[in-house]
């Protein structure tokens, strides 16, 4: 069976999505496992350092700009990372998702200190359905890129009313911003509640909106930044 767009939509709908053992393997492998990371979007941790780097401004934020850019950066191996999980077709499908608009990507750009011209120097992807938000993969070429998406994914998330950020799993990284396992069951019956709800993925976003929003989270003296 050939892999779609459609395809891929309802594997998310109820609960699987797909991953390659490599960025060379040519085999998609359907994932459901037994815990599924969460990010609760009620509950999102924000440690100190890192809102002051955020209110400082190192990066131009952007969605949905230069979503080919994102994915394949986050294709790239990464020095934590000699091996990732998108191989081309992942790759194809996911940009054939946000030429929908059911997928969206958070962009942190900066000027390169020597040409002047603005790079991309991380961001993160997702699928977005019903008021779920599915987080694929992020990546950094800044210190602190990924971070700076993801809070900024976050608020995003909660202005447009979406009600499940799903990680697929959780890691260090993730459980810092206040991630945790959810068992499968428990898992799917949080899905199917949220697909039947509605929400809007907002591209803009004001400085009064993000210093706002920023207020609202859970601030966090302990966790790393």
């Amino acid at each position: 069976m050939q892999l779609t767009p459609e395809l891929l939509l309802r594997a998310y709908a109820v609960g699987i999505f797909p991953m390659a053992e490599s960025r060379l393997d040519p085999d998609i492998h359907w994932i459901d496992p037994e815990l599924r990371g969460v990010l609760p979007l009620d509950d999102v941790h924000l440690p100190r350092k890192l809102k002051r780097r955020i209110l400082k401004g190192d990066f131009t934020i952007r969605v949905d700009h230069d979503f080919t850019g994102v994915i394949r950066g986050c294709a790239e191996p990464g020095h934590n990372r000699p091996e990732t999980w998108i191989n081309p077709t992942i790759e194809r499908l996911y940009i054939e998702l946000a030429e929908m608009g059911f997928a969206h990507s958070v962009e942190c750009w900066r000027q390169d200190p020597e040409t002047g011209e603005e790079q991309l120097a991380g961001g993160l992807y997702g699928v977005s359905l019903g008021a779920a938000f599915f987080g694929e993969s992020m990546f950094s070429r800044a210190p602190d890129a990924s971070k700076v998406a993801l809070i900024h994914l976050v608020l995003r998330l909660r202005k447009g009313g979406f009600r499940l950020l799903d990680t697929q799993f959780t890691t260090p990284h993730l459980r810092q911003f206040g991630a945790i396992d959810l068992p499968r069951e428990r898992y799917k019956a949080a899905l199917s509640s949220t697909l039947m709800q509605t929400a809007r993925f907002p591209a803009e976003f004001s400085e009064a909106e993000l210093r706002s929003g920023l207020q609202d989270l859970r601030l966090d003296n302990h966790r790393k930044a």
